[in-house]
């Protein structure tokens, strides 16, 4: 899933980055509420975290054009402040959710998959043959059995299905599996379509995931899977 944080803090929007990659999110940053602005409404993601303290323009100020423009995109938002006031104000203009500085990651995943799992805010249950995968759920399967995948894993899965028939290059899957980490080896792309292999593939005989030659991974449409 991709996750954009909007954090003028770089110590903590690095650190945002890096905890929720290790935790399967495709993170993108904006260190300006008017950055933050224009990519969360020009570009899709699946939930935005929302600093209220930011400059160009506040957090509440940010919220509330994303919902005038009427995206939709669930919005959690951060504050150092103790104000049930800013809590009451954030809700008001659109937020989904609030969460107060400092926090652990753990809740900070946990309230987004939460956020996630609404039945409003479910991402479509994608599938390809005897693949399924349900992102609000965090579950996949090859017909009846479940599969056990990492988070990086399951997110390079989803991204593959949801351009399911279309072939995706490296730098396009480390930019939308591996958000901000591009300085990272386009190489891992292929271990970890290896990692996949050996959990959708081999143990079924089938060969849902193919490589083209020279372009880069797809996964196989359900007619020729």
């Amino acid at each position: 899933m991709r996750v954009l944080v909007v954090e003028d803090e770089r110590p903590l929007a690095a650190a945002l980055q890096r905890g929720l990659a290790n935790h399967g999110f495709a993170v993108e940053t904006a260190s300006d509420g008017l950055s933050g602005y224009l990519l969360a409404r020009d570009e899709h993601f699946d939930a935005v975290v929302l600093d209220i303290m930011l400059p160009e323009c506040n957090g509440f100020q940010v919220c509330e054009r994303l919902r005038a423009d009427d995206v939709q995109t669930p919005i959690l938002m951060l504050t150092a402040m103790d104000d049930e006031l800013d809590e009451a104000e954030a809700l008001d203009l659109g937020a989904d959710d609030f969460l107060r500085k400092p926090f652990s990651y753990l809740v900070l995943v946990a309230r987004l998959h939460a956020l996630l799992r609404r039945p409003e805010q479910r991402p479509t249950v994608l599938r390809s043959g005897p693949l399924t995968l349900d992102p609000g759920r965090r579950s996949a399967r090859h017909e009846s059995t479940e599969l056990d995948l990492t988070p990086r894993e399951f997110s390079l899965l989803e991204y593959l299905l949801r351009s399911v028939g279309h072939t995706r290059s490296k730098r396009e899957i480390l930019e939308h599996v591996w958000g901000g980490e591009l300085e990272r080896d386009p190489n891992v792309v292929q271990v970890y379509i290896g990692y996949l292999r050996r959990k959708i593939d081999e143990p079924f005989g089938t060969q849902l995931i193919r490589t083209v030659r020279d372009h880069g991974y797809r996964v196989a449409a359900s007619d020729d899977a």
